[in-house]
């Protein structure tokens, strides 16, 4: 059954907050639930929808999958607890590394990390609690994406026609799925979201595996990590929908010191977008671009070369992997 979008012109917040408030307290009834927060604006607002209608029924965890932000963990863990939400870290580094190793395919990296969330932390925190539901933040754009074979989504599964209870043992309650991300940041300011929460840049699923290309090791997500933070001190001046940092997988020829350095390339990409279905690079100042990539090759160790993506979306997409 095809969803019926809600558009963010049309959205009345106060209804839309009540009426999913009461589907989950009608789906959870006495029970529990639990949530994944990872500080993005899908999952914060899910996880203010689902702590409104459940309290604390709902127990919140912060995946620590070893491939998010520097210092993420803490600096959500002490958002939320502003906001009288507790949230609890699952420390999944050792997993999520094990189940990409080898993997240099897009598909199969996903893929790897869609099975070792929902198979094994999530359904280990789940039977844990005694929950017998997930809240989570899949949005219209992911589901998009993953049925038109764009790329799959971490978060999608009724529509590729897999049964979540059936599979992993638990129901998944979508609470968002019919909106796109500039409806999810009205509903967040509504749900008392501070700005700095749902004002934030989209973050992929798969964190910084979907910003490096072939095989995922802890040292290339501590270098692409490096560059984030780069790349987003930079960047917040345009006003972008979304910026990032990839790391490509070949090495360049580079020179430093009068000397040949065969070193890391990468590539920055910076958005204009409304809801993340179609995009144009941000036409940057080049007195930004040009200290972004001296701090890059300076900073960051190894880097020699700095790339600025130009094509729009599509043909390209906004995240590389």
């Amino acid at each position: 059954m095809a969803l019926e979008e809600i558009r963010a012109a049309e959205l009345d917040t106060e209804q839309f907050i009540a009426e999913k408030v009461a589907e989950i307290r009608e789906a959870v009834g006495d029970g529990l639930a639990i949530n994944a927060l990872s500080g993005g604006v899908d999952s914060s607002v899910v996880t203010m929808l689902g702590h409104r209608a459940l309290g604390d029924r709902l127990k919140t965890h912060f995946v620590e999958n070893g491939l998010m932000r520097q210092g993420e963990p803490q600096k959500i863990v002490d958002s939320f607890a502003a906001l009288r939400v507790r949230v609890e870290v699952a420390d999944a580094k050792d997993k999520f590394f094990a189940a990409l190793r080898g993997l240099t395919d897009p598909e199969e990296k996903r893929e790897a990390i869609t099975q070792t969330f929902y198979k094994d932390v999530f359904a280990q925190l789940v039977r844990e609690s005694g929950a017998r539901f997930l809240l989570q933040g899949t949005i219209l754009t992911d589901v998009d994406e993953t049925v038109a074979g764009i790329k799959r989504q971490h978060n999608v599964f009724e529509q590729l026609g897999i049964d979540p209870q059936e599979t992993f043992g638990y129901g998944i309650l979508e609470p968002l799925i019919q909106l796109r991300k500039d409806g999810v940041r009205k509903v967040g300011e509504a749900v008392g979201l501070p700005g700095e929460l749902f004002r934030r840049i989209p973050f992929p699923g798969p964190a910084l595996a979907a910003r490096v290309i072939g095989e995922v090791t802890p040292e290339k997500v501590e270098l692409v990590r490096e560059a984030t933070v780069i790349v987003e001190e930079e960047l917040a001046v345009t006003g972008a929908f979304q910026y990032m940092a990839i790391l490509h997988e070949d090495c360049v020829t580079g020179m430093r010191e009068g000397q040949r350095e065969f070193g890391q390339q990468i590539e920055v990409r910076c958005w204009d977008s409304m809801d993340a279905r179609t995009a144009t690079p941000t036409q940057v100042n080049w007195a930004i671009l040009e200290r972004l990539g001296q701090r890059l090759v300076s900073e960051v160790p190894g880097v020699v070369s700095v790339t600025y993506g130009i094509a729009p979306k599509p043909p390209s997409t906004m995240e590389v992997v």
